[in-house]
C-alpha cells in the first residue's frame, strides 16, 4: 500500500515547475545588447534559434537524464555510448567552458554595479578587471559553504535580478513608444527578415550560446509525473517564456539605442538609464543596476558549483589527480574551485590587452562558446547512438518518431553545434577587436589551451 505514495512523492514536481528550473538555468539579461544589435531582426533569430537548438537539446537531455539518471549528468551520458575517454572529455568541455564564460559574466555585473555610483567607470579597464577579480574570489568563498547558503542567493535574486528587471525594461520599452518618443528601429516584415552578411553572422554564436544549458533542467525530468508528456510541456512553457521576455528586453534595447552606441557590456544600464531619465525616475537607475547584478550573480552561481561536481565525479573514477578530489566538511570541492578561480582570474587579464571592453567580452564569450559546442557535439551523437547500443532501456521520456525521430532531432542539434563552431571564428563586423590575427590567435590557442591538458589527465593520470 506505501509503494505507490512513495512513487508519488517521487514524482513532485509539476510541469511550470521544471520550466522555471529551465528559465533560472538559460535566461539571462545578459545576452540582450548581443541580439539589439540586430534591431527587429532579432526576433526571426531568437525563433529560429529556439526550434533548431534550444528544443533539440531541450528533448535529448530529457531523453538522456530519464535513461540514465546518476549523478555525473553529461559524462555519464557520453561515457554510456562513446566510452569513458569521451565521457571525459564532454565533463571536461563543460567545465572549462564555464571557466572562460565566469570572467565575461563578471563583466557584466562590474558594469552594471558601476552605474549605481559612476557610470562612467563601465569603461574604465582596470576598474572592471579589479571588480571582477573581487567579485568572482567573494563568490567562491560563499559557495565553499556549501549549496544551502548559495542556493538561498540563487533562488532570491533570480526572481529580483532577472525576471523583474527584465519585465520592467519590457514595460518601459512598451510605455516609451506609446508615448510618441522616437525608435531607433522600424517595425516592418522587410526588417523583420534578415540581411546579413559574414561580420554580422558571427553574433548568431553568442545566440545559441544564450539558449544552451538545459542539461541543467533535464536532471528533473525523472521527477515529473508523466514525463512523456508534461517534460515536453514544461519544455514549451519555459521556451515561451524565455522568447517573450528575451524578445522583447531585446528589442526595448534596439529601441531607444543606435546600433553603433550599444555597449554588448553595458548595453542593458545604457536602456535602463534613458529610460528613467527620460520619465523622470533616475534614482531607480540605482536599484535597477542593484537588482539586476544580483541576478547575473545568482546565474553565475548555478554554474560555480554544478560542473565542478560533475568533474569531481571523474576524479573519483581516477581520470584526475587525487588532490582535486579533496572536499570540506560541506561537501565541496575545493581544490576544484581554487583551480577554476585562478585560471578564470588570468582570463581575465584579457580586459586589460583588448581595444574596448566590448571586445574583451566577446572573445570570452566566443571561446565559451566553441567549448560549449565541443559538448554539445558529444552530447548529439551520444544520443543517436544509444539508441542503437542500449534499445532496451528504460527511458521515462523518449523522442517520439523512433530512430528517425532520435535522427531528425539530435541531427539537427549537431549541425546547428558545427555551424556554432565555424560562425565563431569570424570576427564581427560591429566591435572593435583590434587585430583580427590576435582574435583568431586568441580562440585557436585558447581551444588547445583548455583541451590538451584533458588528454594528458585521461592518459597519465591512474
Amino acid at each position: 500500500m506505501n509503494q505507490p505514495s512513495q512513487n508519488a512523492s517521487k514524482k513532485s514536481l509539476g510541469v511550470f515547475a521544471v520550466a522555471m528550473f529551465a528559465v533560472a538555468g538559460i535566461f539571462s539579461l545578459r545576452s540582450l545588447p548581443t541580439m539589439a544589435e540586430y534591431g527587429f531582426s532579432s526576433v526571426f533569430y531568437y525563433v529560429l534559434a529556439a526550434i533548431v537548438f534550444f528544443i533539440p537539446s531541450a528533448l535529448v537531455c530529457a531523453e538522456l537524464a530519464t535513461g540514465w539518471p546518476k549523478d555525473g549528468g553529461v559524462y555519464i551520458w557520453v561515457k554510456e555510448a562513446l566510452g569513458a575517454k569521451f565521457g571525459f572529455l564532454s565533463i571536461w568541455f563543460e567545465w572549462t567552458n564555464t571557466i572562460v564564460w565566469f570572467p565575461a559574466v563578471l563583466s557584466f555585473v562590474a558594469a552594471t554595479v558601476a552605474y549605481s555610483f559612476m557610470p562612467s567607470l563601465a569603461h574604465n579597464k582596470y576598474y572592471m578587471f579589479f571588480t571582477m577579480l573581487a567579485l568572482f574570489w567573494g563568490a567562491t568563498i560563499i559557495n565553499l559553504f556549501g549549496v544551502r547558503v548559495s542556493g538561498f542567493i540563487s533562488s532570491f535574486s533570480i526572481i529580483f535580478g532577472t525576471l523583474l528587471p527584465g519585465l520592467v525594461i519590457i514595460s518601459l520599452g512598451i510605455i516609451w513608444l506609446m508615448s510618441g518618443q522616437p525608435s531607433q528601429i522600424q517595425f516592418s516584415f522587410k526588417t523583420l527578415m534578415p540581411h546579413l552578411h559574414l561580420g554580422q553572422t558571427a553574433f548568431l554564436a553568442g545566440l545559441v550560446i544564450s539558449f544552451a544549458g538545459m542539461q541543467v533542467a533535464a536532471f528533473h525530468a525523472q521527477s515529473v509525473e508523466n514525463p512523456q508528456k508534461n517534460f515536453p510541456r514544461a519544455i514549451l512553457i519555459a521556451t515561451v517564456i524565455i522568447l517573450f521576455t528575451a524578445i522583447l528586453s531585446a528589442l526595448s534595447i534596439a529601441v531607444v539605442l543606435p546600433q553603433s552606441q550599444i555597449s554588448l557590456v553595458s548595453g542593458l544600464m545604457q536602456t535602463a538609464t534613458l529610460f528613467f531619465a527620460t520619465f523622470h525616475i533616475a534614482g531607480a537607475a540605482k536599484v535597477f543596476a542593484f537588482l539586476t547584478a544580483l541576478g547575473s550573480i545568482a546565474a553565475m552561481n548555478t554554474w560555480l558549483i554544478g560542473p565542478s561536481k560533475g568533474i569531481l565525479v571523474t576524479a573519483e573514477t581516477g581520470h584526475l589527480p587525487n588532490h582535486l578530489m579533496k572536499k570540506n566538511r560541506y561537501g565541496v570541492p575545493v581544490n576544484v574551485f581554487i583551480w577554476q578561480a585562478v585560471v578564470g582570474s588570468l582570463l581575465a587579464t584579457v580586459y586589460l590587452f583588448m581595444p574596448t571592453i566590448s571586445s574583451s567580452y566577446w572573445m570570452l564569450n566566443v571561446l565559451t562558446s566553441q567549448l560549449t559546442m565541443f559538448m554539445y557535439i558529444l552530447l548529439f551523437i551520444s544520443a543517436i547512438r544509444l539508441r542503437y547500443t542500449h534499445p532496451n532501456i528504460s527511458r521515462g521520456y523518449k523522442i517520439p518518431g523512433g530512430k528517425i525521430g532520435v535522427w531528425l532531432v539530435a541531427g539537427m542539434g549537431l549541425l546547428v553545434s558545427v555551424l556554432t563552431l565555424g560562425l565563431g571564428f569570424i570576427p564581427p563586423s560591429q566591435i572593435n577587436i583590434g587585430n583580427p590575427w590576435f582574435f583568431e590567435g586568441f580562440l585557436i590557442t585558447g581551444i588547445l589551451v583548455f583541451s590538451i591538458p584533458a588528454f594528458w589527465l585521461y592518459n597519465n593520470t591512474k
